[in-house]
């Protein structure tokens, strides 16, 4: 049975403006000797046991950074280096990656690139030059498998912001907000509400669909954004009047997410911290595992108000927060937004010319139910990771990958250390969106371009963590490593 064929149980400061094209990216440069341990660091992360309280009567233990979940929003300056102390104090190696940054692979945070763990009850120092300008984020690296409790299943996760120094500060509160699940488990019953924002055609569908029973995979039942379930903790406080400055990140390990804000609608101006060619109003937000969105909300409907996922059992089992205007005591109000369904191409600018790519490399996604014993096993091209040197790209060529998605799940695609425009998706194509981490329809496709100006070893991988664990990863190398 496929999985989505289950139902379930159950402050302000500057934000970046700065807009490049993919050919554009300054490069990160190549991989660099650790730097002496001297003097002080400019960031400190503590890898550590926490608590987390979502609310009075629901407490957890898991793995955070300094002592939270999510960790602290870290304020960088672009193309300003940076020395960042991890240290570790778990007694597990771990890896801290910084999602959607262009630095050398030794200090990306991926054991595939090179990368050198945190010791067990050890440190490493790293020092790296933060670019591009945006919405980034860092969390854990570390494989899982079938361990709940390790990796992006935990709580190591949290927010980088790369100021630019040029934005001109057009909102009156900045609020950075993480929509997350706790608490995860095995099952076989699992939901998908992919369909629900997607209605274009589905050019990956196969002839015939594999009709063997699915793996266990990994579900939860307990949300929160923050570290606070609805209802608990204070709320959002704003002023009729205000502009306020949604910086919204997905940092699930499990599941894309949608999120909507009662009686409000949101600008989208920035998509993986990159500011969008055309900004459009919209009712729900829809965010892969991994992805950013930037949004504007005017605050003109005096009330009390529910800014949580549209799908009632997730947003009643934590995944919210109450948005409370000044002078108002009422009972926060609920709408559900009139439309789920989100689309790319709506922030693309008009058709526009860009260089024929260099090169086409076509990424066929398949997934075999129960492949892994207990769980499924992914394919890229038809084989699991590893992928010796079958992707492998020559410095200052521009590239075009498409992503045949031929699976019944929306895949968040994360290609590391680089940054991509997208330029198709399901046959609709697109100009000036650029992104780290690209959503790929389910039984659909999408094509991105990118120049080659990264050198050494990128990896390429599904954002959810049991689909890169079971095989959906890839390593992209330059040619002559």
């Amino acid at each position: 049975m496929k999985r989505r064929d289950f139902v379930k149980l159950g402050s302000a400061s500057a934000f970046a403006a700065t807009s490049r094209l993919p050919g554009q990216m300054p490069m990160g440069g190549p991989a660099s000797p650790a730097p002496p341990e001297t003097g002080k660091a400019d960031v400190t992360l503590r890898i550590a046991p926490v608590t987390v309280e979502l609310a009075p009567d629901r407490i957890l233990s898991t793995i955070g950074y300094n002592g939270t979940s999510p960790g602290p929003v870290l304020r960088m300056r672009e193309g300003k280096p940076v020395t960042v102390d991890v240290i570790n104090e778990t007694d597990t190696p771990e890896l801290v990656h910084w999602h959607g940054m262009l630095i050398p692979a030794d200090v990306d945070g991926v054991e595939e690139q090179g990368t050198p763990f945190v010791p067990p009850q050890g440190r490493r120092r790293y020092q790296f030059t933060p670019n591009p300008a945006g919405s980034r984020w860092y969390h854990s690296h570390a494989m899982a498998y079938a361990d709940l409790h390790k990796g992006s299943f935990t709580g190591q996760f949290g927010f980088v912001h790369i100021d630019s120094g040029s934005d001109p500060g057009q909102y009156d509160q900045e609020l950075f907000l993480a929509i997350r699940d706790w608490e995860p488990f095995f099952t076989s019953s699992m939901e998908d509400d992919d369909e629900e924002g997607q209605n274009d055609p589905q050019l990956e569908k196969p002839a015939v669909l594999n009709t063997d029973p699915n793996g266990l995979e990994v579900n939860s039942m307990t949300y929160s954004i923050n570290d606070k379930s609805l209802g608990a903790g204070e709320p959002i406080r704003v002023k009729e009047g205000q502009r306020v400055l949604f910086h919204l990140l997905n940092a699930s390990a499990i599941e894309n997410r949608r999120i909507a804000l009662g009686g409000h609608k949101f600008k989208i101006i920035a998509l993986d911290g990159n500011p969008v060619p055309t900004p459009q109003v919209v009712e729900t937000v829809f965010l892969g595992a991994g992805e950013r969105v930037d949004a504007v909300v005017e605050m003109n409907q005096p009330g009390v108000w529910v800014l949580g996922a549209p799908e009632d059992a997730i947003r009643t089992a934590g995944l919210g927060v109450i948005v409370e205007y000044a002078n108002q005591h009422r009972q926060p109000q609920w709408i559900k937004p009139s439309s789920l369904l989100w689309d790319y191409t709506r922030f693309s600018a008009p058709e526009g010319n860009r260089p024929p790519p260099d090169q086409t490399i076509d990424m066929i996604f398949e997934k075999i139910p129960g492949g892994s014993g207990k769980f499924n096993t992914f394919l890229i091209n038809g084989k699991p990771y590893p992928h010796e040197n079958e992707f492998v790209l020559k410095q200052g060529l521009r590239y075009r990958l498409v992503y045949r998605n031929r699976t019944d799940d929306a895949h968040p695609m994360h290609l590391h250390r680089h940054q991509v425009e997208l330029v198709e998706i399901n046959g609709k194509k697109t100009y000036g969106i650029v992104k780290d981490t690209v959503v790929v329809p389910y039984f659909g496709r999408a094509a991105v371009e990118f120049v080659a100006n990264q050198p050494g070893l990128s990896l390429f991988h599904c954002h959810i963590q049991q689909h890169m664990d079971y095989g959906f990863k890839a390593l992209f190398r330059y040619k002559d490593m």
